[in-house]
């Protein structure tokens, strides 16, 4: 049986479907050519992370298909009601990116607070030439320490958001209609552990308390950060969005950056992506990453075994 990977899967998965007897094509296929090259090749299993649409038409067109897989946790590129109508197995890997994806929210926390992502524009430019000028203009950083992370959706991503918060002396607050209450337990080099108890909020309190929030829900309909969401929050908070472009309303966000309610906002997914606005591409206070929060070596290991280790039990 044939696995098209067509937005790539790690060594270690190839591997193992390989000794399962599974062949597996590492290539990216144009969507446009996708339903003839899953035909001729009588691809078997499609696997994609966020590029590769497939809709009704990529499953009615491939009758050779058994199972889409994604690689990561949202499935909105997916037809996943329509493609399980159709008898097609449909699986993606929940837990094996969530913890690159809080890293590198901390990432741009870490460097929101501390104006790394304006720092790192002009030191190269001015920094032989106007160093005092800068030392200074950067030297109101603050800590995270001691601060309030609210978080909006507490599924994997936003529980290992929270976990990397409480170790480095955050107070965390979250809503999340799904889960009311969630015990966290943070695990140490040395075998200790600490166990903390979390209850949802209201959103309303979560943005009001908060003074950096980030989100973690899947696509919405509606945006979940709006023009009124910022109006309920604290003057200068700090925004993340590593979730999902559109769940954030950008021309809110520039609003807010402008007068001041926002201090910082981090964007690794954009409402226009995979072409963001030039206006949220030269804002001074926005920190910037092109769609990575699952692009690490680690991450990428665990979500091609992941994928495989449902590939064999399902297909074979």
């Amino acid at each position: 049986m044939k696995i098209l990977a067509n937005d790539g899967i790690a060594q270690s998965g190839i591997d193992a479907l390989s000794k399962s007897g599974f062949e597996t094509i590492n290539t990216h296929v144009a969507q446009e050519q996708l339903i003839s090259f899953i035909n001729e090749h009588q691809i078997t299993g499609l696997l994609v992370r966020s590029a590769t649409q497939v809709g009704k038409n990529v499953i009615d067109g491939c009758k050779s298909l058994r199972l889409i897989g994604r690689g990561g946790v949202g499935m909105d590129n997916i037809d996943v009601a329509y493609a399980k109508a159709k008898g097609l197995h449909v699986i993606n890997t929940p837990a094996a990116s969530s913890e690159s994806v809080a890293e590198l929210v901390f990432a741009h926390l870490y460097g929101g607070v501390r104006f790394l992502y304006d720092s790192n524009r002009n030191m190269p430019l001015e920094g032989d030439s106007n160093f005092k000028q800068l030392k200074k203009a950067y030297a109101t950083g603050t800590e995270l320490r001691g601060k309030t992370l609210g978080i909006i959706g507490f599924g994997k991503i936003g529980q290992a958001t929270a976990k990397i918060a409480l170790g480095a002396g955050m107070k965390v607050v979250y809503c999340d209609p799904e889960i009311a209450a969630c015990t966290l337990t943070l695990h140490f080099f040395d075998q200790q552990e600490i166990s903390f108890k979390l209850t949802s909020e209201s959103k309303s309190n979560v943005l009001r308390n908060s003074d950096f929030i980030s989100i973690h829900v899947p696509h919405q309909k509606d945006y979940v950060l709006g023009t009124d969401e910022f109006e309920e929050m604290k003057d200068g908070v700090g925004i993340v969005n590593a979730a999902r472009g559109g769940v954030l309303d950008e021309v809110a966000l520039i609003n807010a950056l402008e007068n001041k309610k926002v201090a910082f906002a981090a964007l690794d997914v954009f409402e226009s992506e995979p072409n963001p606005e030039i206006k949220i591409l030269m804002h001074p206070n926005i920190s910037l990453s092109p769609h990575i929060g699952a692009a690490t070596l680690e991450a990428q290991e665990r979500i091609g075994l992941e994928l495989a280790s449902q590939i064999i039990t399902l297909l074979k």
